[in-house]
């Protein structure tokens, strides 16, 4: 290579910092800066703006299906929004697939909204209260231009119920910018090529939106912060929870970089290392935008010129080109003087700055099978030296300078050359402001041009709300403690600090505090107790029968007496079992003995516990564990 394009940038040349290597002081000398935007369904019967039932899922059966086309309008400011433009780019056809039982007319836009659904509304300023927001005195519906094809209208309607509040996280408090009350978006079936799939059943159900000030400085911090967001949320009981229910947005920047959207990721536990991959993308792009700018290179000087190639490359060896070729694709390349080196430079895990490239293609030209593009200079077999000389000669360019090389039909190949320039030109100015898709194995890729500030804008069909103060106090009323408050009050009753965190959070806290009531200093069971046994998955006992009365306080009775075990309370089916005799309790437990198979584990911990999982079913409530571990022990093993 010519010696004038040699790396400076020493990142660029060597492998990427691992997730988990980099200590907070290293995340602070990159800039790293993290936000979130938490989302959650509301737990309604019905749907925000319309009278269909919420939560109704069905992914096997559609009774109708309805083909549209996304295409780009002027805003009132007489402008194209930068991803209406490159979604019509896309030429996708998008079929949205529909369940009578689940959805009428407004979702297709043709019919007005209902007034919005007061119980989710009402809901929806529960939790504000909870993260200590200022409650908006009226509620002004908006719409946000969603144009991704996966709301039918192109807009999705939203309203801010919450401003300015705070959440302790450690020695210091996350600010939080705003709650808002929106629809839930369609859920995508598949997306290959021009052709994408919608199912409609989650359209329009009630969501929160939970946003942060980018105050999170380390990965770990991020999905931290993002935990109890969710808890306090799923603490409260007023919004739904299960697969699909919940799932955030991550805004990532670094110094030099800027502010970049990964948007719907599932689990919170896949943001550290989201996070940390962003923020090396970020820092290689910087370096990328430096090392240009030294070259001379600018977005000016970047030619636009692309080539077709086929003749060249028809009878090529290469052989996923020639099937392409065979089946009529048209082949084209692009010439890239002064980015010799640097489409090979490391970007995540596993990723060059070529992956950019070829998500452009594989997103706004839908050439998505895999690859999509070849380069002069990977060091990888497919042209071969003869045929990337001719290619490299009807770009008018030297053997050194990268070729980029794609395929698909005419129209495609032509628009995937149009991105694969616009991205280089992108690259002297460093980041591109995107919207990025987190992929399974921590890293992104490109999904979209992120969407300018015009984008929202007040519904006309539907009048502001007034929240009147007396409206706001009986929701006040009816809120208990946060996690971090129910946590301390459990510290406070004696319960130890693990099962106290987890209690906190946990769907049984109203069942702890209505049984914790009748707890005094003389009860069989301590608070802690009582937490332990109510966090014990095997205990098949509903809530509503523990907390009936007078069944409970009968209970503690019968335990304080002596005849029934304390665990005998929380495993009984039906009638509590009675407590065995010594004499009663050595017969059962010797043949229930007699019935364990004779393979036991080697170990002697683990053929304890084998033991223990064989007899207990047949003894549990009638005798006490630590009594028959004891007997394991001495006689059974």
């Amino acid at each position: 290579m010519d010696t004038r394009y040699a790396i400076a940038d020493p990142w660029l040349l060597q492998p990427l910092p691992l997730f988990g290597s980099l200590t907070p002081a290293d995340y602070d000398h990159l800039g790293f800066m993290c936000g979130l935007e938490v989302h959650q369904q509301l737990l309604t019967q019905r749907k925000l703006f319309c009278r269909c039932p919420a939560g109704q899922y069905n992914k096997d059966h559609h009774d109708a299906e309805i083909l549209r086309h996304m295409r780009p309008t002027l805003s009132e400011m007489g402008e194209y929004d930068g991803t209406a433009l490159m979604e019509f780019k896309t030429r996708k056809n998008i079929t949205y697939l529909l369940d009578r039982k689940t959805v009428c007319t407004y979702e297709m836009d043709d019919a007005p909204p209902f007034e919005i659904d007061d119980e989710a509304l009402d809901r929806a300023i529960g939790v504000s209260m909870l993260l200590d927001l200022n409650i908006v005195g009226e509620v002004h519906i908006t719409r946000k231009q969603y144009l991704d094809g996966s709301i039918p209208t192109g807009f999705q309607r939203t309203a801010i119920i919450g401003t300015d509040g705070d959440i302790p996280f450690g020695d210091r408090m996350i600010h939080i910018r705003a709650l808002s009350i929106e629809e839930d978006s369609c859920r995508e079936v598949s997306d290959r090529g021009h052709e994408r799939v919608y199912r409609t059943d989650r359209l329009g159900m009630p969501l929160i939106e939970t946003v942060t000030d980018p105050d999170m400085k380390t990965p770990d911090e991020a999905m931290e912060v993002g935990q109890i967001i969710r808890r306090l949320a799923r603490a409260s009981g007023l919004v739904r929870t299960g697969s699909g229910a919940g799932r955030q947005d991550v805004n990532v920047s670094v110094t030099g970089g800027t502010r970049i959207e990964i948007k719907g990721v599932a689990s919170l536990r896949a943001v550290p290392r989201l996070t940390h991959n962003e923020a090396l993308r970020q820092r290689s792009l910087v370096g990328i935008k430096a090392e240009l700018a030294r070259r001379g290179i600018t977005a000016e000087n970047i030619d636009g010129t692309g080539h077709d190639v086929t003749s060249i490359v028809n009878s090529t060896a290469c052989k996923f080109i020639r099937k392409a070729v065979d089946k009529g694709a048209t082949v084209m390349a692009i010439a890239l003087p002064g980015f010799q080196g640097l489409l090979q430079a490391p970007t995540q895990p596993r990723t060059t700055f070529l992956k950019e490239f070829s998500d452009r293609v594989r997103v706004i030209a839908c050439i998505d099978d895999l690859p999509n593009l070849v380069v002069s200079t990977e060091d990888v077999p497919t042209l071969s030296s003869g045929e990337w000389d001719r290619v490299g000669k009807t770009c008018g360019v030297d053997h050194d300078v990268p070729v980029i090389l794609v395929w698909g039909r005419e129209q495609d190949a032509q628009t995937a050359i149009n991105e694969i320039v616009i991205r280089a030109r992108e690259a002297t100015q460093g980041v591109p402001e995107e919207t990025r898709q987190a992929l399974d194995d921590g890293t992104n890729g490109f999904e979209r041009v992120l969407p300018g500030a015009d984008r929202m804008y007040p519904d006309t069909d539907l009048p502001p709300i007034r929240l009147e103060d007396d409206r706001v106090a009986t929701i006040r009323a009816s809120l208990g403690l946060r996690p971090w408050e129910r946590e301390v009050h459990l510290r406070e009753m004696g319960v130890g600090a693990d099962l106290a965190e987890r209690m906190s959070r946990h769907r049984a806290w109203d069942l702890f505090e209505t049984l914790a009531g009748d707890l005094t200093d003389k009860t069989f069971i301590s608070a802690h107790q009582l937490a332990s046994l109510l966090l014990d998955r095997s205990c098949p006992r509903p809530a509503s029968r523990l907390a009936a009365e007078p069944w409970w306080r009968e209970t503690l009775a019968a335990v304080q007496a002596g005849s029934v075990l304390p665990e005998g309370v929380w495993h009984a089916e039906d009638e509590l079992p009675a407590k065995m005799s010594e004499t009663e309790a050595r017969a059962a437990f010797e043949a229930a003995v007699a019935s364990v198979p004779a393979d036991k584990p080697v170990g002697e911990r683990q053929c304890e516990d084998f033991i223990m999982g064989h007899i207990m079913p047949a003894l549990r409530g009638k005798v006490a564990g630590r009594l028959v571990r004891s007997w394991i022990r001495k006689d059974a093993k």
